[in-house]
């Protein structure tokens, strides 16, 4: 999916008392929150990694929870990155979110909602029903429909509408994600940043021979 940067106060919505808003003025953390470093790369507060972080290679994934072809990679070529690179202790591996549309800001804050411990569960359910719960053209029932997602997930609508009107959190989010965009010049998704270097989609053989390369073998 290609797409101009779009800036955080034109997307970050959240919903509060049954009505949609913008956020007009900054009032969440700062970006520049406490982060610590692995590799090239800075790990920053809001980051759900997976893997080794001592392990040589780093990589960053960059997707938007709307983008059909994230949806492709995420149950393709990921999963067999995930087998074969990052549970043998090879790669560190971050998903971070991009954010082209609103739609794809809620369904992040949704993931996000129940921790650490179901984020890539929740990521991994948002992308198999993409179709479905992102094809309502009335935000309320999108909004619905991450809550029905949510209750597969286990949190009850009352833990996810929290989520949702967290406007902090949806604006420290949108700010990352406008930060790293500008510093690793994200405008594709899903886009790449393997030990600082950037790549855009590709298959998983490709995918597999970049990471070889970076591991010396």
């Amino acid at each position: 999916m290609n797409k101009m940067l779009v800036p955080a106060i034109a997307v970050v919505a959240t919903l509060g008392a049954g009505a949609w808003w913008y956020v007009s003025q900054p009032s969440g953390p700062a970006v520049a929150e406490t982060a610590t470093h692995v590799g090239t790369t800075e790990l920053h507060a809001l980051d759900m990694p997976l893997g080794n972080p001592d392990a040589p290679v780093v990589v960053v994934e960059y997707s938007s929870l709307t983008c059909p072809h994230c949806a492709t990679f995420n149950a393709g070529a990921f999963q067999q990155i995930k087998e074969n690179f990052i549970e043998t202790g090879q790669v560190f591996y971050l998903k971070r979110e991009v954010y082209f549309d609103r739609y794809g800001l809620w369904a992040a804050m949704v993931a996000r909602c129940g921790g650490e411990e179901r984020y890539h569960g929740m990521l991994d359910l948002i992308y198999q029903t993409q179709s479905t719960w992102a094809a309502a053209s009335d935000p309320a029932q999108v909004a619905n429909n991450l809550r029905r997602l949510g209750r597969q997930a286990g949190m009850n609508d009352e833990q996810v509408n929290a989520c949702l009107e967290d406007a902090d959190k949806a604006l420290a989010l949108t700010e990352f994600y406008q930060q790293n965009a500008e510093t690793y010049g994200i405008r594709s998704t899903p886009s790449f940043v393997i030990n600082g270097q950037l790549f855009s989609n590709m298959p998983y053989a490709e995918f597999e021979r970049v990471l070889n390369e970076k591991l010396g073998v």
